[in-house]
């Protein structure tokens, strides 16, 4: 019963209030008819398609009504807080492995989820190697049967710095149907090539409906000397000359 004057607009709002860790879909149907009652005039009535969803079709021929449909998926999102971030530290030019845990409530393997209450996330241990080594990351979303999970950043040009620089996977997952609560253990690798701090999200997103995020500190400390060089003056007033080698590992 809402009456349109030509081009004036219509805001219909969409309220989503999810109780339980899961997907929802609605579909927000709008239905057009002409103010006085008649029909839209079409010259192939008849050829209209009955299946037509976008359209009713009068018994006289002509169009009586059109639709636009907008389907909606409601996708609900942990509540946010303030999380003391996971921090994964490495010197430059060294490699570090670590075991990062984070709880997710309100999964359940059979799809019947429990309102969410708290996340959190805690490092197990680190594995600091010597070597840098290259690491291997996907773009966007990694998968597993259940879950998708990336690292986002805060900025691109954060995101050009580091995602070559971190490589991360899900090596162990355990639902606790009790608690009902859902632990996933994330091995994250970090090469870093220069000093540097930068804080990413873990974000994680359940197949069935539901996304956590988790904060991720990444730092950098300076690297070990390379090396010493000592030199020895001949005389005053005299130059003394020490030469060595610097190599680039890019192009």
């Amino acid at each position: 019963g809402i009456r349109l004057a030509p081009k004036q607009k219509l805001n219909i709002p969409v309220l989503f209030v999810p109780d339980t860790m899961k997907t929802y879909e609605a579909v927000v149907v709008i239905h057009v008819m002409r103010e006085n009652g008649e029909n839209w005039p079409y010259e192939d009535s008849a050829k209209l398609n009955k299946d037509l969803q976008s359209v009713t079709v009068a018994e006289n021929g002509g169009i009586k009504g059109i639709l636009w449909i907008y389907p909606i998926h409601g996708l609900p999102e942990a509540p946010q807080q303030k999380l003391v971030p996971t921090v994964v530290r490495c010197r430059a030019r060294q490699r570090v492995e670590t075991r990062v845990e984070v709880l997710l409530t309100g999964v359940l393997p059979a799809a019947t989820a429990t309102p969410a209450a708290r996340n959190c996330a805690v490092v197990n241990s680190n594995k600091p190697a010597n070597t840098q080594e290259n690491v291997q990351v996907t773009d966007g979303f990694s998968t597993t049967e259940e879950f998708l999970y990336e690292l986002q950043y805060q900025s691109n040009e954060i995101k050009s710095q580091l995602e070559t620089l971190v490589g991360m996977h899900l090596v162990e997952r355990e639902w606790d149907t009790e608690s009902r609560i859902t632990t996933l253990v994330f091995n994250i690798v970090f090469a870093p090539n220069k000093p540097m701090r930068n804080e990413a999200t873990l974000v994680v997103q359940y197949t069935a409906g539901g996304i956590w995020k988790f904060p991720v500190l990444f730092i950098a400390s300076e690297p070990e000397v390379d090396d010493i060089i000592n030199i020895e003056a001949v005389g005053l007033n005299k130059e003394s000359i020490v030469g060595f080698k610097l190599t680039s590992q890019t192009r």
